[in-house]
């Protein structure tokens, strides 16, 4: 079986991680919380699959532009999960756990987006 770039990433395998648990989130939103589930639901898979374009880039801006997308689309989930705690449709303690697994992929995307320094 062949192997892509982005799947020895450990930001790609943590982003599935992450979509894998909005999926299993999504299932539970219905009603007046399907606008946020359905924009969740984007913004989550938007992660990984902006990882896989950006590592797939040959040119260095390109690629940092696309782990950019990424990280604001993370960024975007972590605001989403907190509308829907205000809207009680997620607890507290799972929007915790959900926000450190989107921190650690914050950090790694963040990383991944700086200029190296052969760049600077």
């Amino acid at each position: 079986m062949a192997v892509f770039g982005h799947e020895r990433l450990d930001v790609y395998r943590a982003a599935l991680e992450y979509v894998t648990e909005v999926y299993r989130l999504a299932g539970r939103l219905k009603g007046p919380h399907r606008h946020a589930r359905d924009q969740l639901l984007r913004a989550s898979q938007s992660i990984p699959l902006n990882i896989a374009e950006g590592n797939g880039k040959n040119s260095p801006a390109d690629r940092r532009r696309f782990f950019e997308i990424a990280r604001g689309s993370a960024l975007e989930c972590a605001a989403i999960q907190d509308v829907l705690e205000v809207g009680q449709a997620l607890g507290p303690q799972e929007n915790v756990r959900l926000k450190q697994l989107l921190n650690r992929i914050v950090a790694m995307l963040t990383k991944l987006s700086q200029p190296s320094k052969s760049q600077s």
